[in-house]
């Protein structure tokens, strides 16, 4: 007589009712932040107080649905078409710059227009690097150990990107999709002397970008001093310091911020924690850096379970995700406070903006897989585990 079989688990989605929470909460955050920094730029724009607010609700609606369907996309697809889509991310980056395709915003062309909503390209560009550096470093995981040409051979392509990037001008993006590679080798057991070498180069690249393009130099001396010059090279950055001030230990209330009237530039989206404090004060902001804080650290915690568990591609899809959140929104809040210089990065899964959110929430729900899968090969392995301890003490 046969035994009964047990049912299939494939095909269940398993939730991590932490990494849900803190997610819930930065989003909630963000979208009632929005609305409070965007009501009266609404009705000089549109003559909608709603009008950001509503194209934020939006934005979110749509990223959510696209989070559903990679949620429900199995680890296997992404590793198999991680490479297509890291070209198909270079074309696009080469579609926004022909005349008349990309859109110019404050001197800059980084977006499509695409059914009436702009999608900022680099957003997905950095989504598709996490997953092509994945599938790279799982397939040459003993070359970039063993060898510098392991370390370079990627960066080939990620340095074709960047001086697309950098032709928009998009420089903060260059820099966090090369962090995002970087990150990711070195993960991977890149040799400290190789990589330390690697990083060197790139940071001496990246400071004759600086020296030798005169806005970039200017936001810099300007971190430096911002007071030097308050009406022009430091007026985002000392409206920013106030807003700061202003907010002191606990705000001076949700709506009451004075800073976000046509004083702090793009406050909505690049200065949105600027807002937080004044209006939500040092306890506010020490919840956000909480908050981020904690799904970083969440991130990693589900990076290392699988590569406990042998998953290499899905750790390092994590990993990756994990130095994306992190870096990020480091940056960002260090150009808010003054710490960093001013360069035109959202904070993810609070800003404004169609692309960013979209992507966030694809990036969260690629997260949302990596663990699904990782907790039903535990579920599932653990039966067969235990049945060999039963044959062996039979």
């Amino acid at each position: 007589m046969s035994k009964p079989t047990k049912p299939s688990r494939i095909g269940r989605f398993h939730f991590d009712p932490l990494l849900i929470t803190v997610s819930v909460a930065i989003l909630l955050i963000g979208y009632v932040m929005v609305a409070s920094s965007s009501l009266h730029l609404g009705t000089k724009m549109t003559g909608n107080s709603f009008y950001y607010p509503i194209g934020q609700s939006i934005h979110i609606g749509l990223g959510l649905l696209l989070g559903i369907f990679v949620a429900l996309t199995p680890i296997r697809v992404w590793e198999k078409t991680g490479q297509w889509l890291f070209i198909a991310g270079l074309l696009l980056l080469v579609i926004v710059l022909v005349p008349g395709l990309g859109v110019k915003v404050n001197g800059s062309v980084r977006w499509l227009s695409l059914g009436g909503m702009r999608i900022q390209v680099s957003e997905v560009v950095k989504y598709f690097a996490v997953i092509y550096m994945a599938g790279y470093v799982t397939r040459h995981q003993q070359s970039i150990r063993d060898s510098a040409f392991g370390l370079i051979k990627p960066l080939i392509l990620f340095s074709v990107a960047s001086l697309l990037l950098l032709m928009e001008p998009d420089f903060g993006s260059a820099v966090v999709m090369l962090i995002i590679a970087m990150g990711i080798m070195f993960l991977a057991g890149a040799r400290l002397s190789q990589f330390i070498m690697l990083l060197s180069f790139v940071a001496l690249l990246a400071t004759l970008l600086v020296y030798f393009e005169p806005y970039r130099m200017k936001r810099v001396t300007s971190f430096m001093n911002p007071w030097a010059d308050p009406k022009d090279t430091g007026y985002q950055l000392v409206h920013a310091l106030i807003s700061f001030g202003r907010g002191e230990w606990s705000g001076v209330g949700l709506g009451s911020g004075i800073e976000k009237l046509f004083y702090l530039p793009e406050a909505h989206t690049d200065f949105l924690f600027s807002v937080i404090a004044e209006e939500l004060g040092l306890m506010g902001v020490l919840t956000v850096i909480g908050l981020f804080s904690l799904l970083i650290w969440r991130t990693f915690e589900i990076a290392a379970a699988a590569e406990k568990a042998g998953q290499r591609f899905s750790a390092f899809i994590a990993y990756g995700l994990g130095i994306w959140f992190g870096f990020q929104s480091f940056v960002n809040m260090g150009v808010n406070m003054g710490i960093l210089p001013t360069k035109g990065l959202t904070l993810p899964l609070m800003s404004y903006g169609g692309g960013s959110m979209m992507i966030m929430c694809c990036a969260i729900a690629l997260l949302f897989r990596v663990y699904s899968e990782i907790t039903e090969l535990n579920a599932n392995t653990l039966p067969v585990k235990h049945s060999a301890i039963r044959r062996r003490h039979a």
